[in-house]
């Protein structure tokens, strides 16, 4: 993924028990690298990090980010931060206290931790929700950003932490906007993402159910290639300094492409796909340049049936 040159010792990643943060740890402890996992573990999972728990390179601490006392001293040392805690967009409807506690101020005490012990390099996970209503195609880093949901709002703040730090501080950051990722240990509950559901119903043999008539366009990018663009981020600290970074594969695929693909991989054609009414404030197209995280380097490797496949397998197995 990333050659054996990475230009850090000793990284710390925020949220490391979740989805993408269990990946990124998994490929930071094959770079040999000394990985400092910090995660409450209220959405992340042990079992996410089950199979590499006892490495001799990983500790394991249950914090939150919200308490700034609880994880500042963990910092001391660390060269690189990866934050990739964060209340999901799922879940800010429910609780949109908690969603701006922990993206908003729990990233500012990371920021503030890792100031304190004179951090070389941090990397924000953000998100495409920053955007709000697209307002043009392809959307670039330079689109306006309007968000239009409590999560995108709280997400938006975040980032503008991230610069303020580096502008007061000469905080070397940078920050990537994921959009719409997916892949194995991603949640295929009802708070989940779309892929893992419709493949859990599908097993379940259920209808995978389409909110709209399925035009809606996603950029679906497989979890490895996310990790790959955290590593090589990191890997050009300075070049990318200040910088804000699409991390979209460029894919453009509707509901309706995925509910069949994974009808037809599954061989369960018989079912009919469901259909309700559109969630409001649903964004129906994505259509995301990623052009400039490409001039560093970066290759999205994974093809979306690939990435499927890969997603199918770790579900039956988790069965």
């Amino acid at each position: 993924m990333i050659d054996s040159h990475f230009p850090f010792k000793t990284a710390l990643v925020t949220g490391g028990g979740g989805f993408v943060g269990s990946h990124l740890v998994e490929e930071l402890l094959k770079l040999n690298v000394k990985v400092i996992c910090i995660d409450n573990f209220s959405a992340g999972k042990l079992i996410n990090l089950e199979e590499f728990k006892d490495h001799n390179l990983l500790s394991l601490v249950k914090a939150d980010i919200t308490n700034f006392d609880d994880i500042v001293n963990h910092f001391k040392g660390v060269d690189v931060v990866f934050h990739q805690a964060v209340s999901k967009n799922t879940v800010c409807m429910k609780n949109p206290r908690l969603d701006l506690k922990t993206n908003a101020e729990g990233t500012f005490n990371v920021l503030e931790a890792s100031r304190v012990h004179g951090v070389k390099k941090f990397i924000h996970a953000s998100t495409g929700s920053v955007y709000g209503e697209p307002k043009y195609f392809p959307e670039d880093e330079e689109h306006p950003t309007n968000p239009v949901s409590f999560y995108g709002t709280s997400k938006l703040a975040a980032e503008k932490y991230c610069l303020v730090f580096k502008n007061l501080f000469n905080m070397n950051v940078s920050i990537l906007r994921y959009f719409h990722v997916y892949g194995p240990r991603q949640e295929e509950n009802d708070y989940g993402g779309v892929v893992p559901i419709f493949i859990r119903r599908v097993l379940n043999n259920e209808p995978p159910i389409i909110y709209g008539d399925g035009s809606q366009i996603r950029s679906f990018t497989y979890v490895k290639d996310v990790v790959k663009a955290n590593l090589l981020v990191a890997s050009h600290a300075n070049n990318t300094n200040g910088e804000i970074y699409n991390c979209a594969s460029g894919l453009k695929i509707t509901i309706k492409e995925l509910a069949n693909l994974v009808l037809n991989k599954l061989n369960r054609e018989y079912i009919n796909i469901e259909y309700k009414d559109w969630k409001p404030g649903d964004i129906r197209h994505f259509d995301i340049d990623n052009s400039k995280i490409k001039k560093i380097g970066m290759h999205f490797d994974w093809g979306f049936k690939d990435g499927v496949d890969n997603t199918i397998t770790w579900l039956k197995n988790k069965k």
